[in-house]
């Protein structure tokens, strides 16, 4: 039932004329729509922007509501081998179709996480099937489709979406789902998504199950302290007090339960901020320090220790440019 799915899925546009935003793109395919023919189709742009919907949409609008029989959804995340390529792909692509559309239609989701032989062998699938079949790939970086596919697709670029039409959208869903917010709340979502709509609207139905949508209740589920939180934690730091920066931070960690990546983050967020009232070159030697210790954590050092370690550096700072320099 409609009443159980996920809202991502619930309210996914099913047409082309439903989709926020990505007008140009939207135009663009709406035409391939009315002449029943298109060439191989690359999406590309940041997570929630559109892509796979957009995607959908067009073979929905291609062949109408039992557009299952011509299309084929893979996920490249999951089946980046060239085996899944000589299989579940040609075997696909080899049948003729049948109806006002002279081809079938394949969706490769995240196709930047196929290894290069897949790649290699998809490209020779899509010169030997061209007649019967049309590729979408989809995916987030660009630079990791090989050049011989490039050449062969048509480039769709798919941009982060504007603040009012995210808010706009979250606030069609709320209403439509009975959910109380205030407007702070709603544009607090999109600050913590950065223009990922499917976040969004995940951020927006775990929220409400507070009982109403707010700044507070978007950082219990988002996790993340409350921004003076961090600020107080900084402001230790540039005045020299490492040890009480250092447990205030660990404080965050213990009683809220913060990954050493979320801190990293909201550590960025705040120093970019200008908030702390600190130098230029202060807020880029900091800016400096926190993209190498964000990159340690990720590749599986240690939290509490890679923290400290900024903490330290960030104390050494202070002492420097703002206790020495006044």
């Amino acid at each position: 039932m409609s009443e159980e799915l996920m809202w991502t899925e619930k309210y996914r546009p099913k047409h082309l004329s439903d989709i926020v935003n990505q007008e140009e793109n939207v135009a663009r395919l709406k035409q391939f729509v009315q002449e029943k023919n298109m060439p191989h189709l690359l999406f590309a742009g940041s997570p929630g922007t559109g892509k796979t919907t957009a995607a959908l949409a067009l073979v929905r609008d291609l062949y109408g509501e039992d557009f299952n029989r011509y299309f084929l959804e893979l996920n490249a995340s999951d089946e980046s081998g060239i085996n899944v390529i000589r299989t579940k792909v040609k075997d696909f692509a080899r049948t003729a179709t049948m109806g006002e559309v002279p081809f079938k239609v394949i969706l490769l989701d995240e196709a930047d996480n196929m290894t290069s032989d897949a790649q290699q062998a998809l490209r020779r699938i899509m010169e030997i099937y061209t007649d019967s079949t049309r590729f979408i790939l989809s995916c987030n970086y660009l630079s990791k489709i090989i050049e011989p596919i490039q050449s062969r697709t048509a480039l769709f670029r798919f941009y982060p979406l504007k603040k009012e039409d995210v808010v706009n959208r979250l606030k069609l869903i709320a209403e439509k789902e009975g959910v109380n917010y205030d407007e702070h709340g709603l544009e607090n979502i999109y600050d913590m998504a950065v223009g990922d709509l499917r976040k969004c609207i995940n951020i927006l139905q775990a929220a409400s199950t507070y009982g109403k949508v707010t700044e507070e209740t978007v950082r219990k589920v988002v996790g993340i302290a409350q921004p003076k939180e961090v600020r107080d934690a900084l402001k230790l730091a540039l005045a020299g007090r490492f040890v009480e920066a250092r447990e205030k931070v660990r404080g965050l960690m213990i009683n809220v339960g913060l990954s050493g990546e979320d801190i990293v983050k909201q550590i960025h967020r705040e120093v970019l901020s200008g908030e702390l009232g600190i130098k230029e070159e202060l807020r880029a030697l900091i800016v400096d320090y926190v993209g190498e210790t964000e990159y340690r954590i990720v590749e599986g050092a240690d939290d509490e220790i890679q923290l400290s370690a900024l903490l330290a550096k960030i104390a050494v700072f202070g002492n420097k440019y703002v206790g020495g320099e006044g």
